[in-house]
């Protein structure tokens, strides 16, 4: 079977079969852990699908999302992540212990937010990732593998499609 086009030797590549295995490794780590979420908090965007994955894996069905918005190209990101509507309603956290997936601590500065966002609520809050570069500022709880390359996820990597039916760079 020949590779995906938007493979590059340069870079770590998450397949969606790699994908399969990053979120069961994560799954089964949590478990392992003897810790165990009430509910699974996803960051919009990257951080929703592996966090779908983990709840279906763990049997977690209380699910939510907080949009936050930080990258905005490859290697550009805003001076600091904001909170996007719409908002989690953290209220709901509430006595709960929380599991907060994202994609990748990459800075950190997003988990960093938001884990400490739902501190404020949540009774306990932890955190997974697929993968932790090595200058995060934030150590996440779980994490499937460390890389310092840029990463190509299998659900990001392709071109938007645009109403017209043509496709533009970047999402």
């Amino acid at each position: 079977m020949s590779q995906p086009d938007w493979i590059h030797p340069d870079r770590e590549n998450l397949t969606w079969e790699t994908f399969g295995e990053a979120s069961r490794y994560l799954s089964q780590a949590v478990v392992d852990s003897g810790w165990f979420p009430d509910l699974i908090v996803g960051v919009a965007r990257g951080g929703l699908i592996p966090a779908g994955a983990i709840g279906y894996a763990i049997g977690v069905k209380e699910m939510g999302a907080i949009n936050v918005e930080f990258y905005t190209d490859i290697g550009a990101t805003l001076p600091e992540p904001i909170i996007l509507n719409p908002q989690l309603d953290v209220a709901s956290l509430e006595g709960k212990k929380v599991l907060v997936v994202d994609d990748v601590a990459d800075s950190g500065k997003t988990l960093d937010l938001v884990v400490n966002l739902l501190k404020e609520t949540a009774a306990e809050v932890k955190s997974a990732v697929i993968y932790t570069k090595p200058s995060t500022i934030f150590e996440p709880d779980f994490s499937w593998k460390k890389t310092d390359q840029w990463i190509n996820f299998a659900w990001s990597v392709l071109p938007v499609i645009t109403a017209d039916g043509s496709f533009k760079e970047g999402a």
